[in-house]
């Protein structure tokens, strides 16, 4: 996929909303969106991209600042990811963090070796000096707790920088050229780990590249109701309509732009839980007057996905029938010119390598699964925004708390929540047990407290006994995860007496299923849904 699908909005950035900006450069670390995410939540917009973008395109994106993100290479690999020539050379606050900072301290004449004291997790760092990224929240002399990640350290400095403070395993742990406006961090300032993380990123965006912070849901709102007028001009539009936040908000933020001019198709595929077809009609339709056409195209989704195991074809039929799907409705419309889809930033970075080397988690459906010819432009006015701004703009919009604190559900439905092959029996089954599931999370007052709770049918058969009798029925496992974004999630402590009474009602209530399991996998390493 082309670089700048990953990068580039759909229109060009001239409002006052994105004014301030500032640039990431991607090299590989797990954690570079979380980057992102603390300084959008300090008011300022910013992208992510490749670390093969050329000077040009920086030049023409005009940021306020440029951070570094930190990356698995050294900087001694043969292959390794290097900046675009002269970026160090633009005038511009550049921040590096861990590799970044490698990377431009050896860039500009420094030196970086391999060193036998590593630091990985929790380490502490002295404060030898005052910086403009300390202001208000270090002083010097303090020590302070950090999260580190690094085997290479700094050992020599370029020519203008000074160190502002160490650690046991980097004398350069931070390092500064005040005058030229570049600093670099060994540690990671962006992970929780590190309790004053966001206050440094903010003195580097706010205090050192000057940004306002201007950065929020109803400026967004706004400035993306004028791109979406900009794009489809008279012509029509079809939004998929899944019922779910993202869709949702895509269309009622569409609504808003173009009114009359959106057509909503809701698709059955088969795959969805227990009442929800009619929960998605109900509320679109009769409370939000919103045209909706619904077709029920279970037979041929489950016709399709008939003895289908593997689960990136799972995602790529799906997305495939999809897109069919909404060009049959869409001449039946008399045709429209362009299809509408919820997709959010995570959805992009996963399915598209930041790095050009990195291995794909995952394809989504909404990203990864349409063809080439395609009849319809693509509107994915979400497509710049994490969850939880999709959140805050659904509340922006006026859309009630039930859509806009619901549970993200992924495209390909429970198709991706049976592993292996997908019968309607097996379907049938896991709609049960993902009922009860939910159901008692509600009774707990903890639905909130949750990002994703889900239940999964393994394919596994086991040998259980109830009553007098031996049962040789399937395994369900139960996963629920906290999470802020979804790029990485915590298992919920659900108490044990929780879950025992969950199992007793699946076991005792569900034919088919004998055995309930929990799943404790954080991401990393585990992915949320299971395929």
């Amino acid at each position: 996929m082309p670089e700048q699908t990953m990068t580039t909005p759909q229109a060009p950035l001239q409002d006052s909303l994105h004014e301030d900006r500032i640039l990431i450069f991607d090299f590989g670390s797990q954690v570079t969106q979380l980057i992102a995410r603390r300084v959008r939540e300090s008011g300022v917009y910013c992208e992510i991209w490749p670390h093969t973008a050329s000077l040009e395109r920086v030049k023409a994106f005009a940021p306020r600042g440029i951070i570094l993100s930190g990356g698995p290479a050294s900087v001694h690999d043969a292959n390794a990811p290097t900046a675009p020539e002269g970026l160090f050379g633009l005038g511009l606050p550049i921040l590096g963090i861990c590799y970044g900072q490698q990377l431009m301290c050896q860039s500009l004449g420094g030196k970086v070796e391999t060193h036998p004291h590593r630091e990985f997790g929790r380490a502490f760092v002295d404060v030898d000096a005052p910086c403009a990224l300390f202001r208000d929240v270090w002083l010097p002399g303090a020590r302070e707790q950090v999260w580190m990640s690094h085997g290479d350290r700094v050992t020599s400095l370029p020519a203008g920088f000074k160190a502002v403070a160490h650690s046991e395993g980097a004398p350069y742990a931070i390092v500064a050229d005040e005058e030229r406006r570049l600093y670099g961090i060994q540690f990671h300032p962006e992970v929780v780990h590190t309790p004053h993380g966001a206050a440094l990123l903010r003195n580097f965006t706010h205090g050192v590249a000057g940004c306002q912070g201007n950065w929020n849901m109803a400026g967004f709102r706004d400035a993306e109701i004028g791109r979406i007028r900009q794009k489809v001009g008279k012509g029509r539009v079809i939004c998929g309509l899944s019922g779910g936040v993202d869709s949702s908000v895509a269309a009622k933020l569409i609504h808003e732009a173009i009114g009359d001019q959106l057509t909503c198709i809701f698709i059955d595929p088969g795959l969805l839980r227990h009442g929800e077809a009619e929960q998605v009609v109900a509320t679109f339709r009769d409370r939000f007057n919103i045209p909706l056409i619904h077709r029920d195209a279970s037979d041929v989704f489950l016709g399709a996905l008939e003895g289908v195991t593997d689960p990136e074809v799972k995602r790529k039929t799906i997305g495939r029938l999809f897109v069919e799907i909404f060009d049959e409705e869409a001449a039946k419309l008399g045709g429209a010119e362009f299809l509408a889809q919820g997709t959010l930033y995570p959805d992009v970075i996963e399915s598209v390598s930041a790095v050009g080397q990195s291995v794909t988690i995952k394809s989504h459906h909404n990203v990864g699964g349409l063809p080439e010819n395609m009849k319809m432009q693509l509107v994915e006015p979400l497509r710049e925004l994490f969850k939880d701004e999709v959140r805050m703009l659904g509340r922006e919009l006026g859309l009630p708390e039930e859509i806009i604190g619901r549970h993200p559900f992924p495209g390909p439905g429970l198709a991706i929540r049976v592993p292996g092959a997908i019968t309607r029996e097996k379907l049938a089954v896991l709609r049960q047990a993902d009922r009860i599931y939910l159901e008692e999370i509600r009774k707990a007052g903890l639905y909130d407290k949750i990002w994703q709770a889900f239940a999964v049918l393994l394919p596994v058969r086991t040998v259980g006994v109830m009553g007098d009798g031996r049962t040789y029925d399937s395994a369900c496992a139960l996963r629920a995860v906290t999470s802020t974004d979804g790029m990485t999630a915590e298992v919920y402590p659900f108490s044990f007496d929780f879950l025992n009474r969950v199992a007793g009602r699946i076991i005792g209530e569900v034919r088919g299923i004998n055995r309930v399991t929990y799943d404790i996998t954080s991401k990393p390493p585990g992915t949320i849904e299971w395929e």
